[in-house]
């Protein structure tokens, strides 16, 4: 079930990783604290990884590719390709897309004995971008039915409509979280019978000022919902900078506060998993909780610029912050 590479850090100094990893730490102190990445084998070329658990056993993975790529994974160790999504093609985002059939960052979820998929259809540099939702009773490759646009952005607007993330509340209610840049990561209220926009509210969740604050995905756990995100730039093979940041708060509309009290919506965040080694720009990261651990899933470039699959354990410290183990 996913040994990590280096034994990692034990519960008992999980302050004192806190502190050697934080904000003001020498980057090179950061760095040789983080673990590897856990051992994993087969196909493990991914892109804006998302993760299920599926109900009889197993994991689901989706990431960026033509008709959003598809694996799966018997013990969360070894994964295999499993098609994609629509393998004859999506012409409904191709006004998005310029004609790609490059599909981006989806989310996704199981509930009511089906699969959710929220997907983005853009291309780099463009607000010009939707995010599109379907079912499948299986989450099998050309099982997918779409059900149509949940949420646009145009170069007018000050937001980005990628990288979404579904989380359902403790009242059960349902929100979708995304963003990319410009004015930072929204949330908007979704209704759970369609999966579509229940309002037309858009509520701001974080935002570095227009900074690269980027792939939110929220997660209860405890008193705290936990809003995490990347910072910094992908998708620049070995010099990719990309790092995984946390904040947390108490209702899942915020405010989300970082270690420090530091609002997301103010730059804010508690740093979780940079570069380190010979694990470069890890980050658009998908948080799940398994049975036998939280865990976070991602994908990191090599040395070389290949894209790969990472994941890691998470434990909490006596603050109840999150660090990678």
């Amino acid at each position: 079930m996913t040994t990590p590479r280096s034994a990692g850090v034990l519960p008992a100094v999980a302050a004192l990783v806190a502190t050697a990893t934080g904000p003001g730490a020498p980057a090179e102190a950061r760095a040789a604290a983080y673990p590897g990445p856990g051992y994993v084998t087969g196909d493990i070329w991914v892109h804006d990884p998302t993760v299920v658990k599926r109900p009889n056993g197993g994991y689901l993975v989706a990431h960026t590719g033509d008709g959003i790529a598809l694996k799966t994974s018997a013990d969360r160790t070894a994964f295999r390709d499993a098609g994609s999504a629509f393998p004859g093609g999506a012409p409904w985002t191709t006004a998005y897309t310029g004609g790609s059939r490059n599909l981006w960052a989806p989310d996704l979820a199981y509930h009511d004995g089906r699969y959710w998929l929220y997907y983005s259809a853009s291309t780099f540099g463009s607000n010009r971008s939707a995010i599109f939702l379907a079912t499948s009773p299986s989450g099998d490759s050309g099982t997918w039915t779409d059900h149509g646009l949940v949420i646009e952005s145009r170069t007018s607007d000050d937001f980005n409509a990628i990288d979404p993330n579904l989380v359902v509340d403790d009242q059960g209610r349902w929100w979708l979280s995304f963003g990319s840049f410009w004015s930072g990561v929204k949330l908007v209220a979704l209704d759970p019978s369609t999966g579509k926009r229940s309002d037309s509210a858009i509520r701001s969740i974080a935002g570095r000022g227009g900074g690269a604050v980027e792939a939110p995905v929220i997660v209860k756990r405890g008193s705290y919902y936990y809003l995490y995100v990347s910072f910094d730039l992908c998708c620049r093979g070995a010099a990719s900078t990309y790092r995984v940041m946390v904040g947390r708060s108490t209702a899942v509309t915020g405010p989300y506060l970082d270690r420090d009290g530091t609002a997301l919506t103010s730059g804010g965040g508690t740093e979780v998993l940079a570069g380190h080694g010979d694990v470069h720009g890890p980050g658009h990261q998908a948080v799940f909780t398994d049975t036998d651990s939280d865990v976070l899933a991602y994908h990191y470039y090599a040395d070389n610029g290949a894209s790969l699959l990472g994941v890691n354990l998470l434990a909490y410290d006596s603050a109840g912050w999150p660090y990678v183990h």
